[in-house]
């Protein structure tokens, strides 16, 4: 008798919903439509041609260690966090910087960049090589191309270059 993991059923149902709003049209993520939180971090393409399926994700603010990719059977999982800055740079009227935020002359009349954390799942249409996927990060953009294979396998971590 096998055990059944009740996360693996939850991870499914997960995916099954996310499948289900997108074949919606995407009404969720619409202007002036029902907005909730994380419906949608991460904005990507999915592109397919003969030999591949290249995902492009944008992930503006995020260094390249910030973000982690892992290929799963039939998903490809997207997430980025970054820690909140505590310092400024700020210059006076002889041009000296101080990189100290708890310093006496910092003051801030407006602080809204912080930490922040985005994910995203992205099904996949076909079944994909795991060993000759490549992932490349520049100018805020995610780069993620996975070769087309004809049989599944399980998950890899994807080092971003």
């Amino acid at each position: 008798m096998t055990r059944r993991d009740p996360f693996d059923e939850i991870e499914e149902l997960l995916e099954r919903m996310g499948r289900e709003f997108e074949d919606l049209g995407g009404t969720l993520d619409t202007p002036g439509g029902p907005q909730f939180p994380g419906a949608r971090d991460v904005d990507v393409d999915v592109i397919e041609d003969e030999d591949s399926i290249t995902v492009l994700a944008d992930l503006p603010g995020f260094e390249e260690d910030d973000i982690d990719v892992e290929l799963r059977e039939e998903s490809l999982s997207i997430a980025a966090a970054r820690e909140a800055e505590h310092e400024a740079e700020v210059a006076d009227g002889d041009d000296a910087e101080s990189d100290d935020a708890g310093d006496s002359n910092v003051r801030y009349h407006r602080h809204e960049r912080r930490s922040r954390s985005v994910s995203r799942r992205v099904p996949l249409v076909e079944p994909v090589e795991r060993d000759g996927a490549t992932a490349s990060y520049e100018n805020g953009v995610l780069t993620v191309t996975l070769p087309k294979r004809s049989e599944s396998g399980g998950g890899h971590s994807i080092d971003v270059s």
